[in-house]
């Protein structure tokens, strides 16, 4: 079917206006952007307006001033040759002798054309109609000088003459030309009498001339407005290039200094303010890349002096650590305060080998020589080895162990490294049953297609907003004066930290004084993965009003679902023998 033309043209004009809107969209979403990022063009832009409203503002305002000066001007011209020609033409028409029709007309007509002699360019015109209501015999209807008829005088200005016989009256008018053309001018109006009949004289004065001259001043004006505007606009290019040039080059050597080239400087040419500013920034990076070397210098010193010290105390610490073995397995046969010290020394030389260890775990991470011996493992298999371990501690501080689950198949295999992942859990599950004041501990896993997470929580004495800013800060203990139950050198978390990181992982807390504390570890299925998620919450039940620390951003989902549990000695514990248990429930196996 073959549409109709108007159809087409509508089509047509429907695609043009699109097409027109999308390029007016991106003309302004370019402009927005620009005005954004550029303090020149914003610079510039504003100058332009602000220099365009005051050459409209002057450039209107001179034109107005010059429009009225010459039509005042002209308008004075007008009224005083109206007036002399008004004169003239009463009297003559006082001293007229006629007593015909005929020679009365052809007098009028022979007295206003007086009027023409002398006016350039057909300038002047006028206009001679008999006042309505006079019933004189000798009397004249009208008389013009060719083209004028009564029509182009308002009928205000004729009830202005009428009424007065001594007054003068103007008014503004648009004077036909041609066929379909007009001039402004003005027409002056007098009351004249002849032979006892009186007449509305006129006279109409083209103002043509004038407004040419005035149209072209204004051209003038704007073409010199425009041209002014131009120079503007490149004054204030030139001004803000000279200033932001530097300011730009600035920001770019900041930011390759920012990231990493301390080599990077700022180009000095001349001696004028943006030099000595180029000059102060270039000594400012020096002295930012002396005391970053010398920085770099000493942190590499110390790690190398933690990590020297460390491996030479191993020799020692194991002579050591054998005279202390030999003393403690001899003490039964020491009075009692030699055997308390040889059990103090025995339990000290051990915790200063566990300090020793972490010492050179840390050196390693900070030479970045630290590797992943990466296997595909089940993850429960950890926790139930974790919880071997923590089960004494558990009972010697009476908190229960559990873990909980949203996995009906109990298995989730990760690509891992053991002895890390077991590390890490080991030093969480340790913690939260140290802080946990006898109350439950519970282990929380979940996972997904993406990611695997494991959420330590407990329900003691919690951790404040300031505790969890440096909750994973080198050898910082919240309270410095609490008794160690089991050890540690301080360094646990921070070893968990870097350990999660060479996973790609993460290793988040949560915490409120008196409500517990979360630690959840999240960790990419297979390795290389790219964390955008967490399986499980933070904390996983409920947490409302709590501070939080996230070292790694992402959104977390809620889990909803089944819930199993893992017991620490007797493995999967489905509850109601073997049936999954009902959403939002959990059963407990207690520990021995």
């Amino acid at each position: 079917m073959v549409a109709s033309p108007g159809a087409q043209i509508l089509h047509v004009l429907t695609v043009a206006g699109k097409a027109l809107w999308r390029a007016a969209r991106k003309v302004g979403r370019t402009l927005a952007r620009r005005w954004r990022t550029s303090l020149q063009f914003r610079t510039v832009f504003t100058t332009l307006v602000i220099a365009s409203v005051a050459v409209v503002g002057v450039g209107g305002y001179l034109a107005g001033q010059i429009s009225s000066g010459l039509f005042k001007e002209r308008l004075a011209q007008a009224q005083q040759d109206s007036a002399r020609g008004a004169t003239q033409v009463q009297d003559n028409f006082s001293n007229a002798s006629v007593s015909d029709q005929p020679r009365v007309s052809s007098y009028v007509k022979d007295t206003l054309g007086l009027l023409a002699v002398g006016a350039a360019d057909d300038n002047r015109k006028y206009l001679l109609v008999k006042i309505p209501g006079q019933t004189s015999k000798l009397a004249v209807i009208s008389s013009d000088s060719g083209g004028v008829t009564s029509a182009i005088i308002p009928d205000t200005l004729r009830a202005a003459v009428q009424a007065n016989d001594t007054g003068q009256f103007w008014q503004s008018i648009s004077l036909p030309v041609g066929s379909s053309g007009s001039h402004p001018a003005v027409v002056v109006g007098n009351q004249v009498e002849l032979l006892q009949t009186k007449y509305e004289l006129y006279m109409i004065y083209d103002l043509n001339s004038a407004q040419l001259t005035l149209n072209y001043i204004q051209s003038v004006l704007w073409l010199a407005g425009a041209i002014l505007l131009l120079l503007i606009g490149a004054i204030a290019w030139y001004v803000t290039r000279t200033v932001v040039k530097p300011v730009s080059q600035a920001a770019a050597v900041s930011e390759k200094l920012a990231a990493g080239e301390l080599e990077e400087r700022m180009q000095v040419v001349g001696e004028d303010e943006m030099a000595r500013l180029a000059t102060s920034f270039n000594k400012m990076a020096t002295s930012l890349q002396d005391q970053i070397n010398a920085l770099a210098t000493l942190s590499e010193m110390q790690q190398r002096f933690v990590s020297d010290v460390s491996h030479e105390l191993r020799t020692p610490l194991t002579t050591v650590r054998m005279a202390a073995e030999v003393l403690f397995d001899a003490r039964d046969g020491f009075d009692p305060v030699n055997k308390r010290s040889s059990e103090l020394l025995f339990h000290q030389v051990e915790r200063f080998e566990l300090l020793l260890a972490d010492l050179l775990e840390i050196s390693r991470f900070d030479a970045g020589v630290a590797d992943l011996d990466v296997e595909s493992l089940d993850i429960f298999s950890v926790i139930h080895s974790v919880i071997d371990v923590a089960a004494p501690v558990a009972d010697a501080n009476h908190s229960e162990l559990s873990v909980v689950t949203r996995l009906r198949s109990h298995k989730c295999v990760v690509e891992m490294d053991a002895r890390r992942i077991d590390r890490i859990l080991r030093n969480l599950v340790l913690n939260a049953v140290e802080h946990s004041e006898g109350k439950p501990v519970k282990i929380f896993v979940s996972a997904d297609e993406h990611a695997v997470a494991v959420a330590v929580r407990d329900y003691g004495v919690g951790m404040s907003p300031d505790a969890l800013g440096h909750v994973f800060d080198r050898f910082w203990r919240a309270d410095p004066a609490r008794a160690r139950t089991t050890g540690g050198s301080g360094l646990g978390l921070s070893i968990a930290t870097e350990d999660a990181r060479l996973h790609g992982g993460w290793l988040e807390a949560w915490g409120v004084p008196g409500k517990g504390s979360c630690f959840r570890l999240t960790l990419p299925r297979t390795r290389g993965g790219v964390l955008t998620h967490s399986p499980v919450p933070l904390p996983p039940d409920s947490g409302a009003g709590a501070a939080s620390l996230n070292l790694n951003t992402g959104p977390i989902l809620t889990n909803t679902g089944a819930m199993g549990v893992v017991g620490a000695l007797g493995g999967i514990s489905p509850a109601l023998h073997g049936e999954p248990p009902a959403a939002g429930t959990a059963a407990r196996t207690e520990l021995p």
